[in-house]
């Protein structure tokens, strides 16, 4: 059997079951529920303002929310 053949053999069996668990996988790690967030930042990202970044909701902000983080507390403009 020569290279080609063998080559060409492997591709039709293994590689296309290799193909499809890389596509299975891409698609879980797309649809994970912790891409929510990342998802959500690339979706704002036509809208953000050139000169100044979109800015995001601080926890402090909604209602009922206590915020502990202090880069997320709300900017305030002079």
């Amino acid at each position: 059997m020569d290279t080609y053949s063998a080559m060409r053999q492997f591709a039709d069996s293994w590689g296309l079951l290799a193909m499809t668990l890389f596509y299975l996988g891409a698609i879980v790690w797309a649809f994970r529920p912790g891409a929510k967030k990342s998802h959500q930042e690339a979706a704002s990202l036509p809208f953000r303002n050139e000169t100044a970044p979109a800015q995001a909701v601080a926890p402090a902000q909604q209602p009922g929310a206590v915020a502990t983080d202090p880069d997320h507390l709300p900017v305030e403009k002079a």
